[in-house]
């Protein structure tokens, strides 16, 4: 059974930082393209940013590059989020998925087939 667990939101200050965390388990996760979306209240889910299985490629959205970054330690099991220079529109919950097809780059929400449960993050002004 595929798990995926998120870790580390909580409520920020605008201009702090967070590391976000997804623990995989029931999968080889070494061979799972892994993405990061959030949805804020009332709206839809948004592409974040992905990294693929090995590491090597990353593709974030427009509002994540330079100020967040995707990584992963396929040792651990475990995909991070980076977030730097945190703002108000940046609140929302954030989730992790994982794709086994092993194609890059994986950024519409339908292509993925294992979610995590989400993390809320709160920025505040």
């Amino acid at each position: 059974q595929v798990q995926l667990v998120e870790s580390g939101g909580g409520l920020v200050q605008a201009g702090d930082s967070l590391r976000l965390a997804c623990a995989a388990s029931g999968l080889t996760f070494s061979s799972y393209t892994v993405g990061w979306f959030r949805q804020a209240p009332g709206k839809e889910h948004e592409f974040v940013a992905a990294i693929s299985w090995s590491g090597r490629s990353t593709d974030y959205a427009d509002f994540a590059k330079g100020r967040f970054t995707v990584s992963r330690d396929n040792a651990k099991n475990t995909a991070y989020l980076q977030m730097n220079s945190l703002k108000p529109e940046d609140t929302a919950v954030y989730y992790c998925a994982a794709d086994g097809l092993r194609h890059f780059p994986v950024t519409l929400r339908d292509e993925y087939d294992n979610w995590g449960q989400g993390t809320q993050v709160t920025v505040s002004s």
